[in-house]
């Protein structure tokens, strides 16, 4: 679990595509360098936020440290698109001590989204992505949380739809801080929307499931009933 509050910017020096040592797995691996000032504390094993994605710890120096990434996350991720050099949000996974400053991020990617504009107003800046899965907008609402490449930040604006697309705002301080802001338009960023929004669906679609045939009559039975109770408060 994260809070999608980048802690520092990493590099990544090292990729390899078929790593056989046994701290790389047999697949793909990454190396992060300048990560000194997160890894005091860490332990093999541990769960690290890369852009986003929650890998594990396999291998650490004190600067340094290594992560195996499968193929399922090298599909569902912009991970694959990383190269030697290329910069990453960093973010350790959250402790008993940890004040929540964004909010509940699994590090579960949903899917990537496209950047279709980069905007300047003022000092800040307006990113405008359109998703791969477009199912997800059903998610994304207007002053909600979403995280892109690990970073929580609020949506400030949706269309949905078939060519649906979200906008948020990158203030000055938050521009010095995630990898986002140095992105252009037609790049991709890793997405994860805010996993509350899919319990509350789940829960409300298990609820009206249950009541079989007749759910659609409960519900309209519902919203009759507080419609009456407020043209009565109304009187």
């Amino acid at each position: 679990m994260f809070t999608g509050i980048v802690e520092i910017i990493g590099t990544v020096s090292k990729l390899e595509k078929q790593d056989d040592s046994s701290s790389g797995g047999g697949g793909t691996s990454l190396t992060i360098s300048n990560a000194e000032e997160i890894l005091y504390d860490a332990n093999m094993g541990d769960s690290i936020s890369i852009n986003g994605t929650c890998l594990t710890i396999t291998e650490f120096t004190q600067s340094t440290f290594k992560v195996g990434v499968s193929p399922e996350t090298l599909r569902r991720t912009n991970l694959g698109s990383l190269r030697e050099s290329s910069n990453v949000n960093l973010e350790r996974a959250v402790s008993a001590s940890t004040r929540m400053g964004g909010h509940f991020v699994q590090g579960h990617v949903d899917t990537i989204a496209t950047i279709l504009s980069v905007s300047p107003d003022g000092n800040a800046k307006t990113f405008r992505l359109q998703p791969r899965d477009k199912s997800v907008l059903k998610y994304i609402v207007e002053k909600g949380y979403v995280t892109l490449d690990g970073a929580s930040l609020t949506v400030t604006n949706v269309k949905d739809g078939e060519g649906g697309w979200w906008e948020v705002m990158l203030i000055a301080y938050t521009q010095d801080k995630v990898v986002t802001a140095g992105k252009k338009e037609g790049e991709d960023v890793n997405v994860e929307v805010d996993m509350v929004g899919k319990y509350v669906e789940k829960s409300v679609a298990g609820y009206f499931e249950g009541m079989g045939a007749g759910g659609g009559g409960v519900l309209e039975k519902m919203v009759q009933r507080m419609v009456d109770e407020r043209l009565r408060t109304d009187r």
